[in-house]
């Protein structure tokens, strides 16, 4: 048996609900800064590098040698990274360390982990 589509098939409005969900939206420059933020996220190789980086502040060799990537290639995501403020970069004599911006990022790595790893759970049972 197949799951039930749910669908509203009325025209009422609730207006007292409606009017005080419209006070409490966030301003949409916001928003579109937050979807920026998602999308940076959506790319496989920059989750990696977030991942290395949430065990230790690296240096783009490290990070290359741990991804199997080229200097180049982390190079230019580690760039996208620092352009939405998600790692920063410390120089020490020639070389540059790598680390993340902050605690939000590992609080939204660890929730997004926690959620796909709560998901594939469910499913296994």
């Amino acid at each position: 048996m197949g799951k039930t589509e749910m669908i509203c098939d009325c025209d009422i409005i609730h207006k007292d609900i409606v009017d005080s969900v419209r006070n409490k939206l966030i301003d949409e420059d916001v928003l579109l800064s937050m979807a920026d933020f998602y999308k940076i996220l959506s790319d496989s190789t920059r989750i990696k590098i977030i991942n290395v980086l949430y065990e230790a502040e690296l240096c783009v060799c490290d990070i290359s040698v741990l991804l199997n990537m080229t200097k180049s290639a982390i190079s230019h995501q580690l760039r996208n990274l620092r352009e939405m403020n998600l790692v920063r970069a410390r120089k020490q004599g020639k070389e540059v360390y790598y680390s993340l911006s902050d605690d939000h990022i590992r609080k939204v790595f660890d929730m997004t982990r926690e959620h796909i790893e709560e998901r594939a759970n469910e499913t296994e049972c």
